[in-house]
């Protein structure tokens, strides 16, 4: 009986190597985020170097379009005296690359306002749009690509492909004008530009930046679900009697959910950088119009700080979901270790 007694008691030092294992997992992890930290830094250094490659090579004189055609000689090069556009290239370069570590990317040519304060008051409107349509995307892109999984060669199945494919090719300017005509024009039930107003404002541009990640959501649930379905557990639990809702929702959609969640965060991040022709059809008042309408006024620095800006949202996008990935990976501990 004592005997007996000791044995129920040993679980509690079991339980100490799977604390040990936690803290391993956990001490892993930390090193991945670390590294793709550290390769996020020439990731970034080589698009500064593509940025102000295009803007050096893009005619025209920065000292022209920030005082105008009629201003003095002298007036003229003290500014490009100023703004070190006599010197070299390699120097200009490492002058502007000074200011933006610092998130300094100088003047906006149009306002006169800092370009850091003019993306920031339009980045909320892009983080909105973009965070909307991927909720709209997963709303709709999971439970479809799960329908389409579980009842292959079907008439939903075939219905969601051919769905999924014309969302992947539909241009996203001409869908945004076909539901202006549509709802905005002709039967007037949404406004067709805006922001402010009420959550009406919101319906066509998150549907027309969301369709593209629908369609791709869709896709790889579909084809998750499909290979994890055909896995050996889920035909054990098949045979054991489990209900098909729980055998789907709880079992193979939680292990297929790792590719999924990848392409989650990478739609994101492409619907971060892509909103610049949904903000222009709409009107609506985010960074990707602000870099159109500065591109059309050759507000060069302006243009530059967005670029910047997109880069780093998509990178730091990217690093969340790779972290992400590797935390409900359960290979991790051999993986990384």
């Amino acid at each position: 009986m004592f005997g007996w007694g000791r044995q129920r008691s040993a679980p509690p030092e079991r339980t100490s190597p799977a604390t040990g294992g936690r803290v391993g997992i956990e001490a892993t992890l930390l090193k991945y985020i670390f590294r793709r930290i550290i390769l996020l830094i020439p990731i970034l250094f080589g698009v500064t170097i593509i940025v102000f490659g295009i803007m050096f090579l893009t005619p025209g004189d920065a000292a022209i379009l920030m005082l105008g055609e009629n201003a003095p000689q002298a007036e003229l090069e003290a500014l490009r005296e100023r703004l070190g556009l006599n010197e070299p290239a390699y120097v200009q370069y490492g002058i502007w690359l000074g200011r933006v570590v610092q998130l300094d990317f100088g003047r906006s040519i149009r306002s006169g306002r800092p370009v850091t304060r003019e993306v920031m008051a339009r980045l909320p409107a892009t983080i909105e749009l973009a965070l909307l349509a991927t909720l709209l995307s997963i709303a709709i892109g999971v439970p479809l690509g799960v329908l389409s999984a579980t009842r292959p060669n079907s008439a939903v199945d075939h219905v969601a492909t051919v769905a999924a494919f014309g969302g992947l090719a539909m241009p996203v300017f001409w869908q945004g004008l076909v539901l202006i005509l549509v709802f905005a024009v002709a039967l007037g039930w949404l406004p067709p530009s805006g922001r402010l107003g009420g959550w009406q404002y919101y319906i066509l541009p998150v549907i027309t930046l969301g369709t593209s990640a629908i369609a791709a959501i869709t896709r790889m649930t579909r084809a998750t679900m499909l290979e994890t379905l055909s896995q050996d557990y889920v035909r054990t639990a098949r045979s054991k009697g489990v209900h098909p809702r729980s055998m789907i929702y709880r079992h193979a959609l939680r292990n297929a959910m790792i590719p999924i969640v990848t392409v989650i965060g990478l739609q994101f991040g492409q619907l971060l950088s892509g909103a610049v022709i949904t903000e222009t059809i709409f009107s609506w008042p985010g960074i990707g119009r602000l870099a159109v309408d500065s591109i059309r006024s050759k507000d060069f620095p302006t243009v530059q700080g967005v670029v910047m800006v997109f880069a780093l949202l998509y990178a730091l996008v990217n690093l969340f979901t790779d972290v992400l990935y590797a935390y409900l990976d359960p290979r991790l501990k051999t993986r990384y270790s």
